[in-house]
């Protein structure tokens, strides 16, 4: 390891060019011997195509001193995941150098680390005991690991019988709970209900003020911003942007202010994951008469039209979407499946699937649609993030002249004050007599 990290002995993270290099289709090292063998004897017969290498982090650099939370933003595939794999040392870098100060605690994956045979209380003194915890160390905690996780009840339980909540759940309790010097943690807001993820913010802002140093990803900005000091913007693995969370989240959410205009026809998204046999290839807002609407305001009925396209016969999907305000926060997840639709079966070709909304509560503001396909077959059709934007304009929603505009909240609700006439009554006479 070089010595020029050495020269700064309050930094946690020192990143120096690092690349991260992955051969599409490539066996990897716990192939089985006799595949390896064939793969060697067929080398010499094989091309190798340039598009068969996929960098997924091209000469990242930064620092990260002893008591930052950093949080790092982009879009699925950016190489935020691989770099945080290779921070944890669970890959290793093509080349560059990282060295990170003191003991470690990863949550990079819904249960990452444990033992699928073990119990719950086993895995929590396994990993400790990877961490060099002692085993009275790992004792102090486990009351308040298991509190904080709410699996008590599934202690001694085996792992693989745990539910992804169950095991998110766990997993940062672990994590958090160990003391690491360093804890890396990757959407670990994706999973949960809202009262997990307060206990994971108020955990993780718990370790900023104990003088730890938090490496978050998530695609909440609000939470980015709230709890990190700093933020990175990685983008096709390299690093965009890197400085305040407010300023990087901005130019992180401008990329996608055309997404309305550019993005209505999103047969040209490349950005998207899933099988792909059935795929998303537009969005439309339309009136109740089926017209297109030029201006959606708030309080308005709409119709909001997203178009398809199935490869093949697709049986029981569901079509479903996220919306987000500008800085990332959920607003809703709703779905056809929600509604207990049971689409039986989707030919082949080009359709669509309309939702009506009768009374449009948001705000003005800009909000973005992440739009999602799953089905019995494949677990996920068809997912692309901020895909089409929904500019919501003022409206003159309670008939007094007065708009609401975007400091008012994100969503406002039908409704109508009543004052008592004797309170009007006394107040009209106080104004007469001053």
């Amino acid at each position: 390891m070089s010595s020029r990290f050495d020269e700064n002995m309050s930094q946690a993270i020192a990143v120096e060019k690092v690349s991260k290099k992955f051969v599409l289709g490539a066996l990897q090292r716990d192939t089985m011997l006799r595949e390896r063998l064939i793969s060697m004897l067929s080398a010499p017969f094989r091309r190798r195509s340039a598009l068969n290498v996929l960098w997924a982090l091209r000469d990242v650099s930064f620092r990260v001193d002893a008591g930052e939370v950093v949080g790092i933003i982009g879009r699925n595939g950016a190489g935020k995941s691989t770099l945080l794999k290779v921070l944890s040392k669970i890959t290793y870098p093509t080349s560059g150098e990282v060295h990170v100060s003191g003991r470690i605690a990863s949550l990079l994956e819904v249960g990452t680390g444990f033992h699928e045979e073990l119990t719950g209380r086993e895995n929590i003194y396994l990993n400790g005991s990877i961490l060099g915890m002692k085993h009275g160390e790992v004792a102090a905690k486990l009351d308040s690991m298991v509190e904080f996780a709410g699996v008590a009840q599934f202690l001694d339980t085996p792992i693989k019988r745990y539910s992804t909540g169950m095991r998110l759940r766990l997993g940062f309790a672990v994590a958090a709970h160990l003391d690491p010097d360093v804890l890396i943690v990757d959407e670990v807001l994706a999973v949960g209900d809202a009262g997990f993820q307060r206990k994971c913010l108020n955990a993780m802002d718990g370790l900023r003020s104990g003088g730890r140093t938090v490496l978050f990803v998530s695609h909440n900005m609000a939470a980015v911003e709230n709890l990190c000091s700093r933020c990175i913007w990685i983008d096709a693995g390299k690093v965009v942007m890197d400085g305040a969370p407010r300023e990087v989240i901005e130019a992180y959410m401008n990329t996608f202010a055309n997404a309305r205009e550019a993005m209505a026809d999103l047969r040209s998204v490349k950005d998207r994951r899933g099988s792909g046999e059935i795929r998303y290839t537009g969005v439309e807002y339309l009136n109740t008469a089926g017209e297109p609407l030029q201006v959606v305001r708030s309080g308005d009925s709409l119709i909001i039209r997203f178009h398809y396209h199935a490869s093949k016969p697709i049986p029981f999907p569901s079509f479903g979407f996220r919306l987000y305000t500008e800085f990332g926060t959920l607003v809703t997840d709703t779905s056809t499946w929600h509604h207990a639709i049971d689409i039986p079966l989707v030919p082949p070709g080009d359709g669509y699937v309309d939702l009506h909304i009768d009374f449009l509560n948001l705000l003005p503001a800009r909000y973005y649609f992440s739009l999602w396909i799953t089905g019995t077959a494949s677990p996920v059709h068809d997912n692309i993030e901020y895909c089409a934007q929904l500019e919501v304009e003022l409206s003159n929603v309670y008939s007094s002249g007065r708009m609401l505009d975007s400091r008012s909240g994100i969503v406002f609700f039908p409704q109508r004050w009543k004052v008592n006439e004797a309170v009007l009554a006394d107040a009209s006479g106080k104004t007469e007599e001053t």
